[in-house]
């Protein structure tokens, strides 16, 4: 009998390697307050610390059973640089997802203008590796930045990557700016498309979800992340009717563990329709590798082997070894 079982990857489209420093920080805090401390963190790293800290993490990802990550990245441009080199020396595959950030956050956040932001991005491409490009947020990135990011994405083929409807606030905010919510905002400025992810949409009313179902994008969730910092739950049956593809991501990196997000989706699944089995187990396992490559714009990318005689499937029957090891393993189960 094999002792092993392969499968595609998982790939997490959604992470911020750095902020795997915070676990633990600012607990009992909300989401904003937690952001200031991430602030704080992100001030003060150098290329170096980047490359060495982004090293371990992409090997804990290996280790987890993720093979390709999407790292949204807003730390500057040495720093972009350090990622590359970090994925290159842990051996997982990266799609570099620079952020756009016009406005806000941090002064090594920010570019000048849409065209400094694209030369950016180009210098990298042209070294070989991946990229996508990411407005940050609609906080982030004025309308302009985004009608004119959403026309080079869609221009060259290229993934696009924006976190929006994560929290109340960021919608209140935007309203009052724009006059409409942040998904409907992507929408009017062309940011949304077969080639676009919408990173969380944790509160994204029935309108938004029509927007991104009719556009053919995806949403991101990434459920750790999101009940570490309280942002809500993401509305996942809403998400499933309308056949929106799902793909997850460790964000923050409090916890590294493709099963564990997958477990969390369907678990915040079962507590709002309060049934069982709201996405199946072959949905969650393409959730967690295929729907993600395809955000990232990979065609391939390495399997993962799970452990057969791990303690965790000891007895467990081959008709039910996938819906077991989502439901009952943890990440150590890879091998």
């Amino acid at each position: 009998m094999a002792q092993s079982l392969s499968l595609p990857g998982f790939v997490n489209a959604h992470s911020h390697a750095f902020q795997r420093a915070l676990r633990g920080h600012v607990e009992g805090e909300d989401f904003w307050a937690w952001r200031e401390s991430m602030l704080d963190l992100a001030r003060g790293l150098t290329p170096e610390q980047v490359r060495s800290g982004y090293v371990q993490v992409y090997r804990e990802m290996l280790a987890s059973g993720y093979t390709a990550v999407g790292e949204f990245h807003y730390l500057g441009l040495a720093e972009a640089h350090a990622a590359v080199e970090a994925a290159a020396d842990a051996e997982i595959e990266l799609v570099l997802l620079l952020a756009a950030y016009g406005r806000g956050g941090l002064e090594r956040f920010r570019q000048e203008s849409p065209a400094d932001y694209l030369a950016q991005l180009e210098s990298i491409r042209a070294t070989g590796v991946r990229v996508g490009l990411a407005p940050h947020s609609v906080r982030a990135c004025p309308r302009d930045w985004l009608e004119e990011l959403g026309a080079y994405a869609a221009r060259e083929r290229l993934p696009l990557h924006v976190h929006a409807c994560e929290q109340p606030r960021e919608i209140e905010e935007c309203i009052a700016e724009h006059g409409l919510p942040p998904i409907e905002l992507l929408a009017e400025t062309g940011c949304l498309g077969s080639h676009a992810t919408v990173v969380h949409a944790t509160h994204a009313n029935g309108r938004e979800l029509d927007l991104v179902a009719q556009a053919g994008a995806r949403i991101c969730v990434c459920p750790t992340t999101e009940a570490n910092l309280g942002d809500g739950f993401m509305p996942a049956e809403e998400i499933c009717e309308r056949g929106i593809g799902i793909c997850i991501g460790s964000d923050s990196n409090v916890r590294i563990d493709p099963l564990e997000e997958l477990r969390e989706l369907e678990g915040v699944a079962r507590r709002r329709t309060l049934r069982r089995n709201v996405l199946s187990v072959s949905t969650l396992l393409c959730c967690g590798a295929d729907e993600g490559a395809a955000s990232l714009g990979l065609e391939r990318w390495p399997d993962v082997e799970v452990d057969l005689e791990h303690p965790s499937l000891t007895g467990v029957e081959p008709a039910n070894l996938h819906a077991a090891l989502v439901f009952g393993c943890g990440a150590d189960v890879f091998v």
